[in-house]
């Protein structure tokens, strides 16, 4: 956890940046910063701080297209949530749990990410990729030492402690501020989907699959309450993905999407949407900008060519069947493809760089075919 006394020197230094010469780029800026919760697809490298978590990709081939080689991305690249926080002009920012170690570090005050991945909407989803297939790992503990993800509620709490902090340093009034023009990017959900269809899985014996999708909305809807509680009034909040045409899923299908966990993605994504526009009747304060990434990533498929695609079932690293064996790990003797832009999927199941640029830009700027009530680029102004 973050010590009081690094985030007091983060906070004094977001506010001279304030009061000082950075004014100016504040300013022209209507998103001062981006808090980001969610899991894999958006994990800058908070796992790596994780003594024993085994989803993590602080390690080659991961990283090998990022500036700074391997940083815990699940990509060759960046991942979406760096190319919004791009978009709207600000850096990328950095894992929270790096801020606690790093104590000599310049701190970014436009930006956290708290996700990790694995996590997931339940604190019991834990999902590690081991030889291809899925372990249930269960979040028993919940320090640094012991945890093996960072579920959304642990997530929210961190960011708690980053809203108390900004009144501390800002006044309430200045925390209201900045934190009712901030974007709250929230991406997760895929890990508990993968965990009700994995093989032996002991939650598909207590729930049915409706009773499932449903329990995830109805967990998720305090947590998004909460973050507004403490402030947050712009959200970005994406639906699950086409789970069932990962390389993971496509192996164990004959190459072919799986339809069962793609058809309760979609029932998930309808709950979702009917959460938040139920939040927004009864919260008129907030804006969100939901965005429909199963339909996106469905039609990216389908139109695969189109968007420069050439491979859309294997992945780009890997071993084996698809490429979805084993994990992309330079030691385990992962191979990755040599053109990476014209692959789909970087690993058995994350999108490489140019698809999560591609996601980001239909997020971002894109029609309400794939984003509703409105876009990000509009959400900024609402």
């Amino acid at each position: 956890m973050a010590t009081p006394s690094l985030f007091s020197w983060l906070y004094l230094s977001y506010a001279f940046l304030l009061l000082g010469s950075s004014n100016l780029v504040l300013c022209q800026s209507s998103v001062p910063g981006v808090y980001i919760f969610g899991d894999s697809l958006i994990d800058p490298g908070n796992n790596n701080y994780l003594r024993r978590s085994l989803s993590r990709a602080d390690f080659p081939w991961n990283g090998i297209d990022f500036p700074t080689g391997a940083t815990g991305r699940f990509s060759n690249g960046k991942n979406a949530a760096d190319f919004l926080a791009e978009k709207v002009g600000l850096p990328l920012a950095p894992p929270y749990l790096s801020l606690s170690e790093k104590t000599n570090a310049t701190v970014v005050v436009t930006g956290v990410s708290f996700a990790s991945g694995g996590s997931g909407i339940f604190n019991e989803t834990g999902i590690s990729l081991v030889n291809g297939s899925t372990s249930e790992i269960l979040n028993e503990t919940d320090d640094e030492q012991t945890l093996t993800s960072i579920p959304l509620t642990k997530q929210v709490e961190y960011y708690s402690l980053v809203h108390d902090q900004l009144v501390q340093q800002l006044g309430s009034a200045g925390a209201e501020t900045h934190l009712s023009k901030s974007l709250f990017l929230i991406v997760i959900g895929s890990n508990d989907m993968f965990r009700y269809f994995a093989n032996d899985s002991k939650v598909s014996k207590q729930y049915t699959p409706q009773q499932y999708v449903d329990l995830m909305a109805s967990t998720l809807k305090p947590l998004i309450k909460k973050m507004h509680e403490l402030g947050a009034r712009k959200f970005v909040v994406s639906g699950v993905p086409v789970i069932g045409c990962s390389p993971l899923q496509r192996k164990l299908n004959n190459t072919e999407c799986n339809a069962e966990p793609n058809y309760w993605s979609v029932k998930y994504n309808d709950a979702l949407q009917s959460l938040l526009t139920k939040l927004k009747s009864k919260l008129s304060d907030i804006n969100y900008s939901y965005f429909h990434l199963y339909d996106a990533m469905n039609h990216v498929i389908q139109h695969h060519q189109t968007y420069g695609f050439a491979e859309i079932k294997a992945a780009c690293c890997g071993n084996g069947y698809l490429n979805a064996d084993s994990p992309c790990y330079e030691k385990l003797n992962a191979t990755y493809c040599s053109i990476r832009k014209n692959h789909l999927f970087w690993d058995a199941v994350h999108p490489t760089e140019t698809a999560s640029g591609i996601f980001a830009d239909i997020l971002y700027s894109g029609s309400g075919q794939f984003t509703t009530p409105m876009n990000v680029e509009q959400l900024v102004k609402a």
